[in-house]
């Protein structure tokens, strides 16, 4: 016979896991967005960074090619903005672009944001740490596959950290 005690409690139990499901994808959304931006004053970035840090994160500068240690580092782990500690990139997006930069071929989601900029006359796409919004390089659409892409860094303001990836 039908039991409708039973019925209720089918419902009122797949009622409660959507509702779970719900609130834990609007949690993940809350604290990607939840980053918050960090402000400091030019004279506290000149404290917290070198010189040659300074020039490329806070004035767009660009380091010379293949003059950075992380060109040829191998290990696994991470890859975070020097100015913020903000995570960018794992080893496991990493290849070797032959520019003198390091590349990678994709971000951790929300890493970072964009702007055109025409410094070389032609427009290129800039991104720029979404957290401290500290300038790391260009973007461009000639890495490698799964994504086409290559974000070509400035290897000087880059942390790398040794860490298993999970």
């Amino acid at each position: 016979m039908y039991d409708s005690n039973q019925f209720i409690n089918k419902r009122v139990f797949l009622k409660n896991i959507f509702t779970v499901v719900l609130l834990i994808n609007f949690l993940k959304t809350k604290i990607t967005l939840a980053k918050e931006k960090m402000t400091k004053s030019k004279e506290d970035w000149k404290k917290i960074l070198s010189e040659t840090e300074y020039n490329v994160l806070r004035d767009e500068g660009t380091e010379r090619a293949y003059t950075s240690t992380l060109n040829e580092e191998k290990r696994e782990g991470n890859y975070y903005c020097v100015g913020c500690n903000n995570k960018l990139f794992s080893s496991k997006m990493k290849f070797d672009s032959g520019t003198g930069w390091p590349s990678f071929f994709e971000s951790y989601p929300g890493a970072f944001e964009t702007s055109t900029d025409f410094k070389l006359v032609y427009p290129r796409t800039e991104y720029h740490c979404a957290k401290c919004e500290g300038h790391h390089g260009h973007l461009f659409d000639d890495g490698p596959e799964p994504t086409g892409k290559r974000y070509c860094n400035n290897g000087i303001v880059l942390k790398f950290i040794p860490e298993k990836i999970s």
